[in-house]
């Protein structure tokens, strides 16, 4: 039988094992916590046998010659990225009759592993377990389960490929069972298949033989990282290019961490398991494991409506935070600020890939990331949320926004949405954002998974791809997929100012901020028929400019220009288009002004210092369709119906 013909049923013995050991001693949700390091444990142990007495001997020599860098050399000897150096086996360790001498020889088999098999330990808490397990003495019942010859996890009876198929199969199962959890770190696989085309298939003939890394800052299990190593690897073979992958990744959860680590490890990846920076003390956001790194292909699915204040507080607080990813140069303005609110840090994660894109690469940087509906709207203008939307299409970095159909995650049925970013823009998309609306564009599942009950089918990712590439013909399919010039998103925030007008105040007489302030606290009244209160005279040969406040007026006998008071009271703020059209006046501000403001306020003014630009994008504007309403006759049929029925209850009670 093939290596892949056993994957089913080694998985589906190893999925027993929870039920014949575990029950009664862990709740169900908690079999993973066992099961999981004790599959990869079993594996690493099975790949070690045969170099296990050449690495022991190997290690004597070096701990003789007092040599505190081992590592190397230990792989090396072992043929492998990891290795063992205690003097016991799973196999030895099964004869064990006494719990403790288990336990105790149990730990010294763990703590002979190579460093990067201890932070799967770590992560995962194995050590923990085992004093757990040995106290129920469930142990040894459990190490003989996984020597059963049912199952052979050794290189000849499963290959790493198939391995790493089993071992994703059971975090697969166990996170399906576990449905609350399974959405904070696993991504459906129909999603990330998208993402992977998204980022690939549109520069897959421009790819050249050499190295390529990919990144994900919130990893979770690490499978987008797989996966979209998968996909490029099968695209470059197609085309006949010889590449190297190499994986960096981030996750701030340790079992799943841990999980993503063992993943590769078990795949016979160990270089990139290297790669992958985990655990709590690894948040994305407060500290950054790949600081000044850029990276060729970038992929995530960050937390959405998750609290960053912890972070936040460790970078200072909002007002102290320099971290060059979040403190951007754009128009001029050195210091533009993309810190959200604390509430939610899911756009920082977009703001954390934007900023590690390649620059000095023909095919620059491609970015695929997941977000709900709020990062399209949230955060006003001069707001982080606002702010990084304008960053990225301001520098004409983002192509697309994919409206994903409801329901496709384990633990959500909100609305969700694929950010499609690079820095090397087509010609034909340069300038201009596509939106497509998928929304309909699922398969059903059979069965539920959590409140998953769809999924995007081959079919409907080719689809989606054929909408995406077919941009010029956007206008055929208007329902589904809609082009817009960047800018069309953008607008102006003006705050718009009237006079402060006080009853029995000198009209000549200029007043200090103070002053009015005082005479507001004093209960002054406002009279709409007194001046306005005078703040400033400008200099003479200022030009008058009543739409930014500055007035022409007589002041003491003179023709002079002044600015006056606002009225806070009468303050509002108009949010103007960015594309709005000036017509005969100087911009677009100044033409709305007139035609919707000055006719009904004319002594109003825009004061241009706090004028800020906001950009957001909204789906169902441009994607809504009205329910027709029903005719005259379907009225009238349903009232009909309703008096008929009236007039049969009606009779029923008079009999």
């Amino acid at each position: 039988m093939s290596p892949a013909a056993n994957v089913p049923k080694i998985a589906s013995f190893i999925w027993g094992i929870a039920d014949d050991v575990l029950r009664d001693l862990y709740v169900r949700g908690k079999y993973r916590d066992v099961i999981l390091p004790f599959t990869v444990l079993r594996r690493l142990d099975a790949v070690l046998e045969p170099t296990k007495a050449k690495v022991m001997d190997l290690k004597k020599v070096l701990d003789d010659a007092e040599i505190i860098e081992q590592d190397q050399a230990l792989r090396q000897e072992a043929g492998q990225a990891f290795w063992n150096t205690s003097p016991f086996t799973m196999r030895e360790l099964r004869g064990r009759s006494s719990q403790a001498r288990l336990q105790q020889d149990f730990m010294a088999y763990l703590d002979g592993f190579s460093p990067n098999v201890q932070r799967i330990i770590d992560n995962f808490e194995v050590r923990q377990q085992i004093t757990k397990l040995a106290k129920a003495d469930a142990l040894g019942a459990l190490i003989e389960k996984f020597l059963d010859p049912a199952i052979d996890l050794t290189p000849a009876g499963l290959d790493n490929h198939a391995m790493g198929t089993v071992f994703e199969e059971l975090v697969r199962r166990f996170n399906e069972a576990n449905n609350e959890e399974a959405g904070e770190h696993w991504t459906p696989r129909d999603a990330v298949r998208l993402m992977t085309r998204l980022i690939f298939d549109p520069i897959a003939d421009q790819i050249p033989d050499g190295t390529y890394t990919l990144y994900d800052g919130a990893m979770g299990t690490g499978g987008m990282l797989t996966v979209a190593e998968e996909t490029l690897q099968e695209l470059a073979a197609k085309r006949g290019k010889r590449i190297v992958t190499n994986l960096f990744g981030q996750e701030i959860n340790a079992e799943t961490y841990a999980i993503a680590v063992a993943d590769l490890l078990l795949k016979g990846e160990g270089a990139n398991a290297d790669g992958l920076v985990g655990g709590p003390e690894y948040s994305t956001l407060s500290n950054d494991a790949f600081q000044g790194r850029s990276f060729d292909f970038m992929l995530s699915n960050p937390p959405y409506g998750k609290s960053w204040s912890t972070d936040q507080q460790r970078m200072g607080g909002k007002k102290e935070i320099i971290d060059p990813r979040f403190i951007v140069d754009l128009d001029g303005d050195p210091e533009l600020s993309l810190i959200t609110r604390s509430s939610d840090g899911q756009m920082l994660f977009l703001a954390n890939m934007v900023a590690k894109m390649k620059k000095n690469t023909p095919l620059g940087s491609r970015i695929a990331e997941v977000h709900n509906g709020s990062s399209l709207f949230t955060g006003d203008a001069g707001q982080g949320e606002s702010n990084i939307r304008r960053y990225i299409i301001e520098n004409d970095w983002l192509e697309a926004i994919i409206a994903l159909p409801l329901n496709m995650f384990y633990n959500t049925g909100i609305a969700t949405y694929v950010w499609v970013l690079t820095n090397r823009k087509p010609e034909h998309r340069r300038g201009k954002i596509q939106l497509i609306d998928t929304t309909d564009w699922s398969t059903p599942l059979r069965k539920n998974l959590g409140k998953k009950n769809c999924e995007l089918g081959p079919d409907d990712v080719d689809r989606i791809m054929r909408t995406f590439h077919d941009f010029e013909a956007a206008d055929d399919d208007g329902d589904r997929s809609k082009v817009f010039a960047n800018a069309e998103f953008g607008y102006s925030k003006v705050q718009v100012e009237r006079p402060l007008r006080l009853a029995g105040l000198n009209p000549d007489t200029i007043y200090s901020t103070a002053q009015i302030n005082k005479f507001l606290k004093d209960g002054a009244d406002r009279d709409t028929d007194a001046a306005p209160v005078i703040t400033k005279v400008h200099p003479i040969g200022t030009k008058p400019d009543p739409l930014i406040g500055l007035f022409e007026t007589e002041h003491r006998g003179a023709t002079r220009v002044v600015s006056y008071a606002p009225d806070t009271q009468l303050r509002d703020f108009e949010q103007i288009p960015l594309l709005e059209p000036a017509g005969d006046w100087r911009d677009g501000i100044e033409a709305f002004l007139l035609r919707e403001v000055l006719p009904y306020a004319s002594d109003a003014w825009v004061d241009e210092s706090k004028t800020k630009i906001g950009y957001e994008i909204s789906f169902t504007k441009h994607f809504y369709k009205p329910t027709p309403l029903r005719t005259l006759d379907e009225i009238r049929a349903d009232i009909r119906a309703l008096e008929a029925e009236s007039d049969t209850l009606i009779a029923e009670i008079a009999n």
